[in-house]
This record gives C-alpha cells, sequence and structure tokens, in this order.
C-alpha cells in the first residue's frame, strides 16, 4: 500500500487529489453530466408522439441534476450548497421514475433501462457523499 505526505497530513493508499476550483471540476458532476448525455440520447429515440411529453421530462429533470450541483456550488453558504444537492436528488429519483415509465411502455429495453437507472443511482451515491462532505466542511468551520 502507498503512502504520501500532503502538507502535514499522511494518507494511506491515496493518490493526490487535484484541486477543486470550479464546479466542473466536482466528480459528482462530472458523472452526471454523462448521465444527461446518456438520458439525451435516450429521450431521442422516444416515439414522436413522446417529444413533448415524456421526452421533455427526460430532458428536464437530467439537466436539473447537473444545473442544480453547478449553481450549488456557487451558492455563499455550505447549507445553501447541500440544499442544492438535495434538489438534484430529487431529480434523479424523478428521472428514475420516468424511467420506470420508458420501461412499461417499452420504449428501452430492460438491459437499456438497468443500465441508465444504474447510472442514476451512481450519481445519487455521488451526491449522498458530496452532502456528507459539504455538512462536514460546515461544521469544521463552525
Amino acid at each position: 500500500m502507498r503512502t504520501e505526505k500532503l502538507d502535514s497530513f499522511e494518507v494511506v493508499g491515496a493518490a493526490p487529489r487535484a484541486a477543486i476550483t470550479d464546479f466542473r471540476d466536482l466528480e459528482v458532476w462530472k458523472v452526471a453530466r454523462q448521465l444527461r448525455a446518456a438520458i439525451y440520447g435516450a429521450a431521442r429515440e422516444l416515439p414522436d408522439f413522446e417529444k413533448y411529453g415524456l421526452a421533455s421530462q427526460l430532458r428536464r429533470a437530467a439537466t436539473s441534476v447537473t444545473a442544480n450541483i453547478a449553481e450549488g456550488y456557487g451558492r455563499y453558504s455550505y447549507q445553501e450548497n447541500a440544499q442544492f444537492c438535495r434538489q438534484a436528488r430529487g431529480s434523479l429519483y424523478e428521472l428514475r421514475d420516468h424511467l420506470s415509465t420508458c420501461l412499461d411502455e417499452h420504449y428501452l429495453s430492460k438491459d437499456e433501462s438497468a443500465e441508465l437507472d444504474g447510472l442514476a443511482q451512481r450519481v445519487t451515491q455521488l451526491i449522498n457523499g458530496y452532502i456528507r462532505s459539504t455538512l462536514a466542511l460546515k461544521a469544521g468551520a463552525s
């Protein structure tokens, strides 16, 4: 196992992390962006009569995830950042429900649905971790 010395802290088994200077540096935003691209691709494959219905809802929910992560990052307080991340998490659950509709209506195969849902669940895990980290920073700053 590798041991590294970073400033005055010793981190065992960890690679050095790049500094976070923008929301685009956040791993949660990067993975959410991948999800958004995949959802946009799936929405393009829906029947034409769903163009202004389900396809629009899928795109809006996916865009809401990345936008809320970005907006939270840009807010002044840790608490506001966490609240916007909670909004993003809510949009993920909305998105997962829309995916179940796509599966029920046979717009997506079981494999496609499972892949997209798995990616959405991964983003949820990352958001939960980001919220915990943000609130820990808040507690440390108090």
